[in-house]
């Protein structure tokens, strides 16, 4: 038996940060999609302004990374970094379907949001603070780091592997989702200033999307300080 769990020491320096999880079985995720490419251009081209960098749903993450002690400005929470390359003009990768659908969501409604393939994890996967001793490989990447101690990171809690560092700011490449993957849990993380019911109606959007474009099945859940873990079933 397998969670997703956020670490109480999380919760003792965010008590009302919360995460929609989405649970996604027997999925198929082409590597091209029509629909979903027209959906991502229109998001990009609504934001392209740049002027939702200054939105406090944005600023709110700055805040979450430096209390942390991290630089937002150094090392950008994923939101931040996907506005500030669409204000530049810059076209967005479609990597594969499901990567295009969690960018359509952060983009309209300014969360962070990822996904990891269960297949490549081995024990629960954990929003907790770094040892230190932790193992990274960036997306992409050839060389291995160490997160720093007391780091949020989001791990497996078999292999001490990093899914991602500094909270949302940069995935590893053991457990992207690829045109292969079947089962993934996703995220939609809500700073604490975000309403619930907007990060509700972001995480059920993409529920639906992956419902129909992918032919999922998907089970939806909250994690809250006072619901801290979800058993995931596969």
């Amino acid at each position: 038996m397998r969670q997703v769990i956020v670490e109480p020491e999380v919760w003792e320096k965010y008590p009302s940060f919360r995460r929609g999880i989405l649970i996604v079985r027997s999925m198929r995720n082409p590597v091209v999609e029509d629909e979903v490419a027209q959906l991502l251009e229109q998001e990009r081209i609504r934001r392209v302004s740049g002027e939702t960098l200054q939105d406090s749903a944005v600023l709110a993450w700055d805040e979450i990374h430096r209390r942390f002690g991290s630089n937002p400005n150094k090392f950008p929470p994923s939101i931040k970094s996907l506005l500030k390359r669409v204000g530049k003009g810059d076209q967005l990768p479609f990597v594969n379907t499901v990567v295009a659908l969690f960018n359509v969501v952060s983009l309209k409604y300014l969360l962070p949001c990822g996904g990891d393939d269960l297949a490549a994890i081995g024990g629960d996967l954990c929003l907790g603070l770094a040892k230190g001793d932790e193992r990274f490989l960036p997306l992409g990447g050839s060389e291995e780091e160490h997160p720093l101690p007391g780091e949020v990171i989001y791990y497996d809690g078999a292999s001490r592997q990093v899914m991602c560092r500094r909270w949302n700011w940069r995935n590893g490449d053991f457990s992207k989702i690829t045109e292969r993957s079947e089962g993934v849990v996703i995220n939609v993380d809500g700073a604490e200033i975000v309403p619930t019911a907007v990060l509700l109606a972001a995480r059920d959007e993409l529920a639906g999307w992956l419902e129909r474009i992918c032919s999922a099945e998907v089970e939806t859940k909250l994690l809250t300080r006072t619901h801290p873990s979800q058993v995931i079933d596969f």
